[in-house]
């Protein structure tokens, strides 16, 4: 196997023949080990060491667990990238096992066909992706962070025993780049570590390979200032072009997994704008020249068309006037000397000069090999947006048009990930889109929108920096420390020097968040279509839409953070978490109002999410618990009554009414101002019936007779029940008591299984599966249809029925079931769900989504292979408007029969 090495960043002149590189033919991989000694490699499924393998727990239950003492899989993984100028460093972090063995839990899972055993097996059981960057002249900056996380041997644990520091004798970090030539005695002398050096082209397509295939919102287009996301299909993502911008450039034909080739390069590139921009304009950083070229105007240097033809279009051949006709062409007749230009301007001129040249080459490259997709990365992109821009311009107007340059969020770290991915057992492999969250926790410290470094993980250090943050406008503010910090990513915390439309060097820092690796969670099995399901209704790109939705968000801030104070007792502690939630939640607001795509392609959904994970990284796990106990408490002691009225009637009014009381209910909303407002003007049971009281038909969507004929036929022809209905609760109180519980209890009657599916984390008022037995327990303590489905769903497990002759049996009744649906947001992607969700939708024919969240704000146009039927009040006069042409209270009742 040949490789350049020389190539992967710099080209130094005309290269010899391209070397090819085909890593897939290599089944059974060969490596070498710290001699030079051949090792065998078998591949990324992990390797189980079942030595002094012993049962942990119960030896009589069915699914024990089993533990592994001298199993290594689960040690954490660290890779480094070492450029010149910058460290990439990609580490892995595991998350503790938090499985759930009560028995309610196994009564689900046997009712659903599920258990440990035909679970998919991953060396990686959960954790976190981690890509911090430090810059290389600071590398003892880098040193300490490894030493103080013990990122070196696998995590604290492991270095505090005996036997993990006498394995760190041994220990070996994967790392790349010329700088794993350069330092590596400095990493064995400090931290008694070998750096096993990978090539550079390698871990560059390595990790190209797996963003593309992993990250859902990885790549975009760039034109005119304005980002787009490209969804990538996995079966048409081969070939593709990969240009790496460093001192130099390379061109990477990837055909596959392992199989590349490099088909041309240039000597012009990154280092050639740093050398030229620094000798004409004396700046001392390529930051400081990029910083120049945001002020620069071209025009006083080049010379352009309209300079040779009089200011016009030379249109023969499709020139216009603003073309560039020769790059600092200029220069050679004005009599100036170089002090007499700009700075700004030569900068700009250098900018466009290479840029263009660039994108050129690029796309003759992938002519000449007939390519469609061009992606740029390396150390010249470093999400500059004229930068991207100049690139995209250029391949468009070469084109005609038919290509798009497109770019990568996490490009500078596709080296450092490749390198982390060489690792035989680091278990990406096996993981899919939809098993991978990313999330973006305060960093350490966020500082005028940028993330030096990792998430903090101390609470109390977190606080501490927001209490720090000085606000100024849009920009964001923080002292620089008495002493330098070892958990920082750029060697200090600098006052931003930059805000608005100018430039910050690293504005694509905060696009990078920690990818949340679940491999538990799944697609849910009933979308029509997967390629073309998108769960944001409403898009956020259009910027008066933003502005709106983020003005609703920061009004409603101060009452939240009251409930989340008082939701922990209004302790000072708590009152200072809640200040900090409200900066921290106020400056990803900032941030996203400058740049919408800066976390990947915006919707409202995403921002409701990111609320929620927000406060719950200041440990405010659930705001609104004690509401939602007193709600249903209120609910269930008038529930007896609404069953008794609901059982008078006839079944075709009967339904009516359910699907009435399901749209009244829902307009208990705590995220809704509107709703709020109504809180202060009677008891939650008066708010119902009035809401009851003001059902009329026809609702703004009115599908009901066309649900009806399908539960009660027509005429003398009857319909067939649905053998399994999924019900996708919202929130506690009314909503859940006197609205959906009623509707399943019917579906019961007709002899259809029915799934209630709650959020697995806290939402709003939201309820969740760990509170819906409880609720369903109290409410069978009235109902016998409820009591027996519940019984036979196993969520009264202790409970049988006595026969008239003191006996006990089990009950023959369909069963009413619960499962989390894997998330805890207000909305839901039905891309990430849990495997319990996915499962119980597998034999479902019948799905119904209530509440604004989860079929307004998503999935109200989303279509599914079964019947569908999406119930909400409206709760918001802005998206009555725009999604259903109504006003606030109007009602939705959409049925889709099965695609």
């Amino acid at each position: 196997m040949i490789v350049n090495k020389e190539g992967s960043g710099t080209e130094t002149g005309s290269s010899s023949r391209p070397p090819v590189v085909d890593k897939a033919r290599e089944e059974g991989q060969s490596g070498r080990d710290m001699a030079g000694n051949s090792i065998h490699r078998s591949g990324s499924r992990p390797q189980l060491d079942l030595s002094k393998a012993a049962i942990q727990g119960n030896f009589e239950e069915r699914d024990p667990t089993i533990l592994l003492p001298n199993q290594s899989d689960d040690i954490s993984h660290l890779a480094l990238d070492i450029g010149g100028s910058l460290i990439k460093l990609v580490y892995f972090s595991r998350r503790e096992d938090r499985s759930n063995n009560d028995k309610r839990t196994k009564t689900l899972q046997e009712k659903l066909g599920i258990s440990n055993g035909s679970r998919r097996s991953f060396p990686v059981l959960g954790g976190r992706l981690h890509f911090v960057k430090f810059e290389t002249a600071k590398i003892n900056e880098c040193l300490e962070f490894i030493s103080s996380k013990q990122l070196h041997c696998g995590g604290v644990d492991v270095c505090n025993g005996l036997l993990g520091a006498a394995a760190n004798n041994n220990a070996v970090i994967k790392a790349t780049g010329g700088g794993a030539y350069k330092f590596a005695d400095l990493f064995k002398e400090r931290l008694g570590v070998s750096l096993d050096k990978e090539d550079e082209m390698d871990c560059l397509v390595a990790g190209a390979n797996f963003l593309l295939k992993a990250i859902r919102h990885e790549a975009f287009t760039h034109m005119e200032g304005q980002k787009e996301f490209v969804q990538m299909d996995d079966n048409d993502l081969f070939p593709y072009l990969l240009v790496n911008i460093g001192s130099g450039v390379s061109m990477i034909k990837v055909d596959g997994d392992g199989k590349f080739e490099r088909i041309s390069g240039t000597n012009v590139g990154g280092g050639t704008y740093w050398g030229l921009g620094k000798l004409l304009t004396k700046c001392k950083s390529f930051d400081e020249l990029l910083e120049l070229s945001q002020r620069g105007d071209n025009r006083t240097i080049d010379m352009l068309v309209g300079d040779i033809y009089g200011g016009t279009d030379y249109n023969k051949i499709g020139l216009s006037a603003s073309t560039i006709a020769s790059s600092f062409g200029k220069a050679i007749s004005d009599q100036k000397e170089l002090e007499d230009y700009s700075p700004e301007d030569i900068s700009l001129s250098l900018l466009r000069m290479i840029s263009y040249n660039i994108g050129q080459i690029a796309y003759l490259n992938a002519l000449r090999f007939g390519i469609k997709r061009i992606f740029f990365g390396g150390f010249f992109i470093r999400g500059h947006a004229y930068t991207m821009d100049t690139i995209s311009f250029a391949v468009h107007f070469w084109s005609k048009g038919e290509m798009q340059a497109m770019f990568l969020r996490h490009e500078g770290f596709l080296g450092a990930l490749g390198a982390f991915m060489s690792y035989e057992k680091h278990g990406l492999d096996d993981l899919m889109v939809h098993q991978l969250v990313e999330r973006f926790p305060m960093g350490a410290p966020y500082t005028g929108g940028k993330i030096h470094g990792p998430p903090l993980g101390d609470l109390n250090e977190k606080i501490s920096w927001m209490e720090k943050f000085v606000l100024k406008g849009t920009e964001i503010t923080a002292p620089v420390p008495m002493a330098p910090s070892g958990t920082t990513g750029l060697g200090g915390f600098e006052v931003p020097s930059s805000k608005g439309a100018t430039l910050r060097s690293d504005a694509s820092a905060l696009n990078i968040g920690v990818l949340h690796l679940e491999p538990t969670l799944e697609v849910f099995p009933l979308l029509a279509d997967l390629k073309t399901y998108e769960p944001n209704t409403i898009d956020l790109s259009d910027h008066n839409e933003l502005e709106y939705w983020f003005t609703v968000l920061s009004d409603h801030m101060p009452d939240l953070v009251d409930k989340a104070v008082a939701s922990e007792g209004g302790t000072d502690d708590a009152k200072r978490r809640g200040d900090a939630f409200a900066r921290a939640f106020s400056a990803h607001l900032a941030r996203l109002m400058e740049e919408p795509a800066a976390y990947g392609k915006l919707g409202l959904a995403n921002l409701l999410e990111l609320r929620e994970e927000c406060l719950r990284e200041f440990h405010f796990v659930d705001v609104y618990r004690s509401i939602k106990q007193r709600e249903n408490e209120a609910s269930l002691a008038v529930l007896p009554d609404l069953l008794m009225e609901l059982d008078s009637m006839s079944e075709e009014t009967r339904l009516l009414t359910l699907i009435e009381g399901v749209l009244a209910a829902n307009i208990f909303d705590w995220g809704s101002r509107a709703c709020v407002e109504l809180y202060h003007k009677g008891t939650i049971i008066e708010i119902y019936r009035m809401s009851r009281n003001k059902m009329q038909r026809p609702w703004r969507v009115d599908d009901f007779d066309i649900f009806k004929e399908r539960m009660l036929g027509s005429g003398d022809k009857k319909s067939p029940p649905h053998k399994r209905a999924l019900l996708f609760v919202d929130n506690s109180g009314a909503d859940i008591v006197l609205g959906m519980l009623p509707l399943a209890r019917e579906l019961l009657r007709r002899g259809t299984e029915v799934v209630l599916v709650a959020n697995s984390l806290p939402a709003l008022n939201d309820v969740t599966a760990m509170e819906v037995p409880e609720i369903v327990a109290e409410a069978a303590k009235h109902c016998d249809i409820l009591r027996r489905a519940a019984e036979a769903g196993g969520l009264l497990v202790d409970a049988m029925i006595t026969n008239s002759d003191g006996s006990k049996e089990n009950s023959s009744s369909v069963p009413l079931i619960v499962v989390a649906n894997g998330c805890g947001s207000p909305c839901i992607d039905l891309r990430q769900v849990s495997s319990e969700l996915a499962a119980a939708a597998m034999e479902a024919d019948l799905i119904i989504l209530e509440g604004m969240g989860r079929s307004l704000h998503t999935n109200f146009n989303a279509r599914f292979r079964c019947d569908a039927l999406k119930l909400a009040m409206v709760k918001n006069q802005r998206l009555a408007e725009k999604l259903i042409q109504g006003n606030i209270y109007d009602c939705v009742c959409r049925y889709e029969p099965a695609n």
